[in-house]
């Protein structure tokens, strides 16, 4: 019964470190914030949306983290503004809602890394513009970079650019609008609030009957339509585009689409011309009257903007640092954490727990001449000599049986358990400077009660196996007893 005591102790006392060594593994070190440099830097803007030659005045604050370990990102952080003046970007036409600006940074890197982040950030215009309409800057604008080695980098700002982006869609514009010119006024005339039946838009109407004159329009955009009325008093309109005639190079707005007269007097809000597929940017469109006598007639325009791949090169604007260049060294470090836990509790060490318990009960026969041995080792493989094969219940067991006495053998027993723990490594929790996403930590749904649990089960199945391996002894030393 001491014994069995003791084995069930040594195996509460093996299953017991294996659990506090599983629960050192799933504890996580604790990582500072690294620190952050904040730059406050200006910047001078020109050309593009810095319009009539003016300088836009801005200015930045540029976020840097001054330390890294491996693994964590570079994050590059720089919150946009106007400076205190009455200087501001502004629209370089007429647009729908949903034009973009786009703000893109330059960081250069050197030192152990050499290279360039463009940190970016674009906001959309919610109302249609106007030449000159002021356009809002996004908050801010970021990029990062993986680090994957130690080392000591200098991070410079560098040239900002600011673009403007048009929306795609289209745009109606009158025939009243000022941006229409009509040459040789006098031979056009205006006719205001039409009835509503004819279809006209915004119920009016440019139209002359003198052969030549001529009217122009210049537009910003990828194509556009002609709009104006179909009617059997009308006859044929020219078309150039930036002085070129166009193809095709006029309209008959006597006749119908496939080719026959109308019979409609007056039949307005029609798109009779159109002509797609221009280069984005300013063009200007030019409509004849080709017939003496017959009416050509201008109600709208419709401008066309295709979706465009990239910002258009003559709305950029490019902003220079107003003082002198700045830089941050950001240094980067090994992970740091990896500790092995030291089971004794003083946190240091790397442990690899070994527990060797040895059992020998020793039984004296009463005949001297028969010396049959039992070793036991781990997996229980006896050996026995003697006239009798008493019987031996373990794992892996044989038996041997060489003798033709019948003694009363010496059993020694020497049992070795030497359960080996793997030093365990700390996962490690890696908080990233603010603003970048934080890594390395344990996903959800991990829980110390699990830890728990599965040591509570290590613990009861060491121990029924103690139980077992006891009774397995005690039922063979009870045999060799017998016999």
């Amino acid at each position: 019964m001491v014994r069995w005591r003791s084995g069930l102790r040594r195996s509460l006392a093996v299953s017991a470190l294996c659990l506090a060594g599983g629960a050192l593994v799933a504890l996580p070190s604790e990582a500072a914030d690294a620190g952050i440099a904040e730059l406050v830097v200006d910047y001078a803007c020109t050309g593009g949306i810095a319009l009539n030659n003016s300088t836009v005045n801005l200015r930045t604050k540029v976020s840097i983290p001054t330390t890294l370990t491996v693994g964590q990102p570079l994050n590059i952080g720089w919150k946009l503004g106007y400076k205190q003046d009455p200087t501001r970007f502004g629209s370089p036409d007429y647009f729908a809602p949903g034009a973009k600006v786009l703000v893109t940074g330059n960081v250069q890197l050197s030192g152990s890394w050499v290279g360039v982040l463009q940190p970016k950030g674009s906001l959309d215009q919610p109302n249609q513009l106007q030449p000159g309409s002021i356009l809002r800057l996004p908050e801010g604008i970021s990029d990062s970079a993986h680090t994957d080695r130690v080392g000591t980098l200098k991070v410079s700002p560098r040239k900002l650019f600011v673009d403007f982006i048009p929306p795609a869609g289209e745009v109606m514009v009158n025939d009243d609008d000022p941006r229409v010119s009509y040459h040789a006024a006098a031979d056009w005339a205006y006719l205001g609030s039409e009835p509503l039946s004819i279809g006209d838009y915004g119920r009016d109407l440019h139209r002359t009957n003198k052969v030549n004159s001529w009217a122009s329009f210049t537009f910003t955009g990828t194509g556009i339509e002609y709009v104006a009325r179909r009617s059997n008093e009308a006859g044929k309109v020219g078309f150039r585009i930036d002085g070129q005639d166009a193809t095709p190079s006029f309209v008959d707005a006597s006749k119908n689409r496939d080719g026959t007269p109308t019979n409609a007097a007056h039949e307005g809000g029609l798109t009779l011309w159109r002509f797609n597929g221009l280069k984005y940017g300013e063009h200007t469109i030019e409509v004849k009257n080709l017939e003496d006598g017959k009416w050509a007639q201008l109600d709208a325009f419709r401008v066309i903007t295709r979706e465009l791949q990239n910002p258009p090169n003559e709305y950029r604007a490019t902003c220079s640092l107003v003082s002198a260049p700045v830089s941050v060294d950001v240094t980067i470090s090994e992970a740091g954490g990896s500790q092995s836990p030291d089971p004794t509790g003083t946190g240091t060490g790397s442990p690899s727990p070994t527990v060797s318990p040895t059992v020998s009960p020793t039984v004296t026969p009463t005949n001297p001449t028969a010396t049959p041995t039992n070793t036991h080792t781990g997996t229980s493989t006896p050996t026995h000599t003697g006239t009798t094969t008493p019987p031996v219940t373990g794992v892996n067991s044989t038996s041997t049986s060489t003798t033709t006495s019948t003694p009363k053998p010496t059993l020694t027993v020497t049992a070795t358990v030497t359960p080996t723990r793997p030093t365990p490594t700390a996962p490690q929790v890696i908080i990233t400077p603010s603003g970048g996403a934080q890594t390395g930590e344990a996903p959800e749904g991990s829980s110390g009660l699990g830890l728990l649990g599965a040591g509570t089960v290590m613990v009861t199945g060491s121990a029924l196996g103690g139980v077992a391996l006891m009774r397995r002894r005690a039922a063979h030393a009870r045999g060799q007893r017998d016999s």
